[in-house]
This record gives C-alpha cells, sequence and structure tokens, in this order.
C-alpha cells in the first residue's frame, strides 16, 4: 500500500487543531486505499500550538510533528518537511484549512496516472480585489523575467511524487523561494482547479510587509534580470547624457546661447544619484543573499521530532 503524506506547516494555529482533525478524518474516510501521514511543522509558534501537536500524536500515530526551534518562515518549515516526509507522495495544505480536502482524490488520481506535481490553481476565492490583482501583476511581471514557466494562481497547494521531494531536498539554499523551485526542478506536471475556502478559525499571519517580502524574495531568488535593466537603465542614461552634451554644445556655438547653471547641475546630479542608488540597491539585495548562503549554514535547527531530541 502507498503512502502519502500531508504536510502541514503551523504558525500559532492552536484555533484550527479542531478542524484539521475535522479534515485529515474526512481524508482517511475518501481515501482507503493509501497509509496516511500527517506531518505538523511547529514553526516557532508562541500560543499552544504545539500542546496541540503533541496531543493529536498521542491519541493517533499517523500524526507526526516538528518541533522547530525558533520562527524560520513557512519556507523553512517546508524544508523541513520535506526532509522527514516518510510518504511515496507529499500534499503540501495550509493548516488554517482554506485548502479544500476534497480535491484530494482528484490529485490521488493524477498521480496514480504518472504525474509527478499536480499543482492546485485557485478557480476563486474570497480575498480582496486589490490583493488579487496585485497576485496577477507580480506573477506575470516575474513570467516575463524568467525563461521558466510559472504556474499563476497558484501557491504551495499540491502533491509531489517522492522525485519530486527527493530533488527539493537536494536544494538547501536557505533564501527559498519554493514555488518558483517547484517550476526549475521540472518533472510531469498537471494542474486542476480548487475554490479557496473562508479561515474559520484564527487570523492570517500574513501581514502586507510579509507578502512584500515574499514577493522581493521570489525575484531575487529566481532570476537576474534586475541587474540587467539596472544596466540597461545605465546605458540609456549615459546616452541621454552624451546627447544632452552634443545639444548643449551645439546651441552654444551656432546661437550663443548661455549654459544654464545651477538648476541643470542639481537635476542632473539628482537624477544620476537616484539611478546609481537603485542600482546599488539592487546589487545589495543580491549580495546580501550571497552573504547569507556563502556561510553554509543549516536552513534550521528542531527542538524535537515526536518527542525526540535531534
Amino acid at each position: 500500500m502507498k503512502k502519502v503524506t500531508i504536510l502541514l506547516p503551523a504558525y500559532n494555529e492552536e484555533q484550527s487543531f479542531g478542524l484539521i482533525r475535522e479534515c485529515m478524518s474526512q481524508v482517511l474516510r475518501d481515501n482507503p486505499g493509501y497509509e496516511w501521514e500527517f506531518l505538523l511543522v511547529n514553526d516557532g509558534s508562541t500560543d499552544h500550538t504545539l500542546q496541540q501537536m503533541i496531543r493529536l500524536h498521542s491519541e493517533d500515530p499517523r500524526y507526526s510533528y516538528i518541533d522547530l526551534s525558533r520562527n524560520y518562515g513557512k519556507e523553512i518549515a517546508m524544508m523541513a518537511g520535506f526532509d522527514y516526509a516518510q510518504g511515496d507522495a507529499l500534499i503540501i495544505m495550509d493548516s488554517d484549512m482554506q485548502h479544500p480536502v476534497d480535491v484530494i482524490p482528484e490529485m490521488l488520481r493524477w498521480w496514480e496516472e504518472g504525474y509527478d506535481d499536480v499543482y492546485a490553481e485557485r478557480q476563486g476565492s474570497k480575498e480582496t480585489w486589490f490583493k488579487r490583482r496585485t497576485s496577477q501583476w507580480y506573477y506575470g511581471l516575474l513570467q516575463s523575467l524568467t525563461r521558466i514557466p510559472i504556474q499563476k494562481n497558484t501557491g504551495d497547494f499540491r502533491l509531489l511524487d517522492r522525485s519530486c521531494i527527493e530533488a527539493l531536498k537536494r536544494m538547501r539554499e536557505t533564501e527559498r523561494n519554493t514555488k518558483g523551485m517547484y517550476s526549475w526542478i521540472g518533472f510531469r506536471k498537471k494542474g486542476i482547479t480548487y475554490i479557496q475556502k473562508e479561515r474559520q478559525e484564527g487570523e492570517t499571519k500574513w501581514s502586507t510587509s510579509s507578502l512584500l517580502n515574499l514577493a522581493m524574495n521570489g525575484i531575487m531568488s529566481y532570476t537576474t534580470a534586475p541587474l540587467r535593466i539596472a544596466s540597461i537603465i545605465g546605458l540609456l542614461v549615459s546616452v541621454v547624457a552624451f546627447l544632452y552634451l552634443i545639444y548643449i554644445f551645439a546651441t552654444t556655438m551656432i546661437y550663443g546661447d548661455p549654459v544654464a547653471g545651477y538648476p541643470t547641475i542639481m537635476v542632473t546630479m539628482l537624477f544620476l544619484g537616484g539611478v546609481q542608488l537603485l542600482g546599488l540597491g539592487i546589487i545589495g539585495e543580491y549580495l546580501g543573499r550571497v552573504f547569507n548562503e556563502v556561510k553554509n549554514r543549516p536552513g534550521y535547527f528542531i527542538n524535537s521530532y515526536n518527542g525526540e531530541r535531534r
């Protein structure tokens, strides 16, 4: 019998555990032909999330849990889940249960037909118009900056075959954008649709700043196009400045027009200074990521796995 792991990263989600138990029970009822593992990752929660995980594990050994040593963020929590998952396939879900479990049978069906990555595409959600639109703009921008196909309106809700899991386990960078990694590793992919549910318990942990940081990480981790864009801007500014120099020289020599002094110098200096700072900022973003990676530190440390110190 094939084994399937459901990975549930959690940060301060103590109120969601009744719903998690209910949804996982539905998974067991709807898919009796598989052996199941429910892998919970406590990402340094400050509430009673860990105690809820311990309780589920004591009541049902199919629930396993990883207690990270601190809050590393969802990307690293999923990295830990990839390392400890035992299934022949892995399904990643949000612990707030906004991902519907009734699409899991369809995921399993396509997996059995030979697909390695069955990703779920949002057909609709209760998010605001602004959030949906900015998400579309972001994925459009990301696709335009890279030659690797990007699945739009998709997140981490997907089924991954063991071959995909092993590929992701070999990618040990700590500045991670897992959504880009899914595309980068390739393998045979299949998209299905789902309607995202409303959050029933607790509040979202994604603030505007954290979403912006995630978006920036996605661009910087996935493509070097911003560096090329900065080079192109620098070249264009140099060309414009050279043409303007010729214009000033010609008007002075032919018509005797006086050269504007202070205002022209100030505008030119401020414009060139802004372009230079933009270029330095982009270089600094990439250099900071290189600085973090060359330390070669482990992506995470854990307090325990199923109560055992590691």
